[in-house]
């Protein structure tokens, strides 16, 4: 049964599984936890975490062996040690839920609550880990999603979590010959007509405002460079070739905006030279702004720091602002605890270590700002909000999943960047390598989208609102409130277990 929760939780997940599935995923591990002891339930939990994780993040041997040079088994132990960290907290859920039904048998109650607790954690701990929380399975339901400019993607992990307690007591009580659970199953339904009302409401009038904004038209080329060769110096020009000739073939309206994705210009832009001259006389030819990915360096003290910028360039050619990486990938663009565990640094060689910028700063084109979100930080609520914050217009995903090659981690990056739209109602571009390159708007919808490893330009427009978000001014509220809930719970069955 723990296996076949891991199965259908990994099953929830794009490429190769359905959202649907996530509603009775936690079903079997459940069953599997009825007459468990913590320590049972804990070992439960960490199986079905593994299976599910290891499903979810197979595409990381992939990345270890193809760009870092390692062997296979490598490879695997990296995805392995990954999935037992990260099933570290299913396991905990599953200790957690076998304790508390021991302190009151509402299931229902405090199981959404501790999962939305403890993802949380992951969410943060250890810089962070978010990759497909169990909210992001819902990407292309559309009606469910709205929520999440309230609650952030913690309200619809509760909301899934609960129904699937109230599925296990419904079931549980029918092979028992019990009476249903009747309370359960109308607090259910109550909310989640609650959550698709608000759904069906809040797309209504998100869609209201946007047939009276302004649009401007975006065209996002992805280049579709190959990874082994983007860093070559003798392939560096033909590069540039490819995304000329793709920006001239498709330039957008006046007042538009060409985005190449991230490390697009793979040379050091600041330098002045034949590259640069190449990148700026196509902004001056096409006469239309650029925003586009290039890494950057700076020298002071003796050493040398290396960041992984975005940079604007206006109509003439002049750099218009720059954006420096404030979230980067753990053993991709630096090695965290380095200092003790030094042989690590192997998996990243060729790659260097990347310094942090200083904050979420928009850039401005035409009176608009821009938010730009460098590859992983699109899967941070964190980020999307701060731009919020700032008065950002439109926000813009630049990134490189040639790294992935032809596995589930592009169609699951791309699920999970969706729902800064939502949480911030606004537009939200994204330009890829490779793929998956995407415009999608304040709802949450797909308008329209290129698929991988494919040479494309995806024109498009792109319109303006200025809709504050209860999420984006007070962030997770929500999971504050669920922690408070979950230890009144526990004060509550602990005084009513003491005066029996």
């Amino acid at each position: 049964m723990a296996v076949l929760s891991g199965l259908l939780l990994f099953l929830s997940f794009p490429k190769f599984g359905s959202g649907f599935l996530a509603w009775m995923a936690l079903v079997p591990l459940f069953y599997a936890l009825r007459d468990a002891k913590p320590w049972e339930g804990f070992k439960t939990g960490f199986l079905a975490g593994m299976v599910a994780h290891v499903g979810t993040l197979y595409w990381i041997s992939h990345v270890v062996v193809q760009y870092g040079y390692l062997p296979l088994y490598v490879g695997i132990a990296a995805v392995l040690l990954l999935a037992a960290y990260l099933s570290i907290y299913t396991a905990c859920f599953a200790m957690g839920v076998v304790f508390l039904k021991g302190q009151g048998n509402a299931l229902f109650l405090f199981a959404p609550l501790l999962w939305t607790l403890l993802e949380f954690v992951r969410s943060h701990l250890l810089t962070g880990f978010p990759w497909e929380n169990l909210a992001y399975s819902q990407y292309l339901y559309g009606n469910i999603i709205q929520i999440a400019d309230i609650t952030g993607t913690y309200g619809i992990t509760f909301m899934i979590v609960l129904i699937n307690a109230v599925l296990y007591s419904v079931l549980t009580a029918k092979l028992r010959k019990r009476k249903y659970p009747a309370a359960e199953i109308a607090t259910a339904c109550v909310l989640l007509a609650v959550v698709y009302g608000y759904g069906q409401f809040r797309t209504a009038e998100i869609y209201g405002l946007l047939k009276k904004a302004p649009t401007v038209e975006v065209a996002l080329v992805q280049g579709n460079v190959d990874q082994n060769l983007k860093w070559n110096a003798g392939y560096q020009s033909e590069t540039m070739d490819i995304y000329r000739a793709l920006s001239l073939s498709s330039i957008p309206a006046q007042g538009g905006l060409t985005v190449w994705p991230e490390t697009a210009a793979p040379f050091y832009f600041e330098r002045s030279g034949p590259l640069r001259e190449a990148v700026t006389d196509l902004v001056r030819l096409s006469g239309r702004p650029l925003l586009f990915g290039s890494p950057r360096y700076e020298e002071g003290d003796g050493m040398v720091s290396f960041m992984n910028s975005a940079y604007l360039l206006r109509s003439d050619g002049a750099i218009a602002g720059r954006y420096d990486k404030v979230h980067l990938v753990p053993y991709g663009e630096y090695v965290p605890l380095r200092k003790f565990f030094p042989f690590i640094g192997k998996i990243v060689a060729g790659i260097g270590d990347f310094r942090p910028g200083e904050g979420f700063d928009p850039m401005v084109n035409d009176d608009r700002r821009l938010g730009v979100l460098i590859c992983y930080e699109g899967i941070f609520p964190e980020a999307a909000r701060d731009y919020k914050r700032k008065k950002a217009d439109l926000l813009v995903n630049i990134t490189n999943d040639a790294w992935f090659g032809k596995t589930s981690a592009p169609y699951q990056h791309l699920s999970m960047t969706i729902f800064r739209a939502v949480e911030t109602r606004l537009y939200l571009v994204r330009a890829a390598n490779t793929g998956i390159s995407a415009i999608i708007d304040p709802a949450g919808k797909i308008l329209s989208r290129t698929g991988i490893f494919e040479r494309t330009v995806l024109r498009g427009g792109v319109k303006f609102i200025d809709e504050n978000t209860f999420y984006a001014a007070y962030g997770d509220l929500f999971v504050y409130l669920c922690g408070i809930a979950l230890i009144l719970y526990c004060l509550i069955k602990r005084r009513r277990r003491n005066n029996v």
